[in-house]
């Protein structure tokens, strides 16, 4: 497989991955601002946060605005200048996807490609204003559909396998960083306010999609310290960071065997390796290292994996900021 396709299949997964993640924070969020009887800045400043696009969302709106759920969600949902909006992500998964259409299966493009035109129609301007949730969901829902007939329509071959890297590195980024923003801001909630402790940590897993899986490893008991560690190293929950990594890693691997060659991808596989080994359940028992420094430490290290991919594989050393979004 050329240079060029493998880029466009990596970029394509982490851009629907996107797409589903930032749909599913926005829509958690909603649905926090409702019930949680926070501040709107305690809800929708994590936002920005989140997706590294305070500095923008303020440049261009005012550090006021962050406490404005309407005006996060149009910065999100369809500002041409924010690179993590939904109307861009879903734009690049698109172009991504039309200039490999000889790789990518016919039903992955009729779903990615309804999903594109039904974004940029009245009909899903209507819906935004009308019944947000909707909104949400019919996105979630759409590229759900897509990484699934992926799987299911596609050769698993090489292609599939760099759009599933995408996936597993984006998931590896956006958890870190949603995890860290959502453990710091609830540590700062004063004491005493057990019931809406328990609802903010609740909401996080939802918006990492891990409520359900969580109740089941936990026996429904829900303190900040299981949900960070669930996100962080349950070695059987497809969203957790430790799951990611290891999926990821074992890809890598395929592409560079150990002990092998002449072969691209032996710095990345080291990098990835290295990052696993340091993602160890009892790595939070040393009293030097915090969870806030952990998950620092996995997003910078996942930043480094990525341009080190990009380097040997796509050979194009370019920044996560390569194909104008953000990480």
């Amino acid at each position: 497989m050329i240079a060029r396709v493998a880029e466009h299949c990596f970029w394509l997964g982490r851009y629907l991955e996107r797409a589903e993640s930032t749909a599913r924070v926005l829509q958690v969020t909603g649905t926090l601002a409702l019930d949680a009887g926070l501040s709107p800045e305690q809800v929708w400043s994590p936002v920005v946060v989140v997706f590294g696009e305070r500095e923008r969302f303020d440049a261009l709106h005012g550090t006021v605005a962050e406490s404005d759920g309407e005006q996060v969600q149009q910065y999100m949902v369809w500002e041409q200048k924010n690179p993590s909006s939904l109307i861009e992500v879903l734009s690049w998964a698109r172009e991504n996807a039309r200039a490999i259409r000889e790789v990518v299966s016919l039903e992955c493009w009729e779903v990615l490609n309804e999903l594109y035109l039904w974004l940029h129609s009245e009909e899903a301007r209507r819906e935004f204003k009308e019944h947000r949730y909707g909104f949400y969901r019919h996105v979630r829902r759409m590229a759900q559909l897509c990484l699934g007939l992926f799987r299911n329509t596609m050769l698993h071959d090489a292609p599939l396998d760099f759009i599933t890297l995408g996936v597993l590195l984006e998931r590896v980024g956006q958890t870190a960083r949603v995890l860290d923003v959502h453990h710091h801001a609830f540590k700062q909630l004063p004491d005493g306010h057990q019931v809406v402790e328990t609802s903010l940590w609740l909401s996080l897993l939802r918006a990492c999609s891990g409520f359900e899986a969580f109740m089941k490893r936990n026996q429904g008991k829900v303190t900040g310290d299981a949900v960070a560690s669930f996100l962080l190293f349950e070695q059987e929950f497809p969203r957790s960071i430790r799951y990611c990594l290891k999926s990821a890693t074992r890809y890598l691997e395929e592409f560079h065997p150990p002990g092998t060659r002449g072969l691209p991808g032996a710095e990345t596989v080291a990098l990835s390796k290295q990052l696993l080994a340091r993602l160890r359940p009892d790595a939070l028992a040393d009293p030097n290292i915090t969870i806030h420094s952990l998950l620092t430490h996995v997003v910078d290290s996942t930043a480094a994996l990525c341009q080190s991919l990009a380097a040997e594989f796509f050979g194009t050393p370019k920044t996560l900021g390569s194909q104008v979004q953000a990480q």
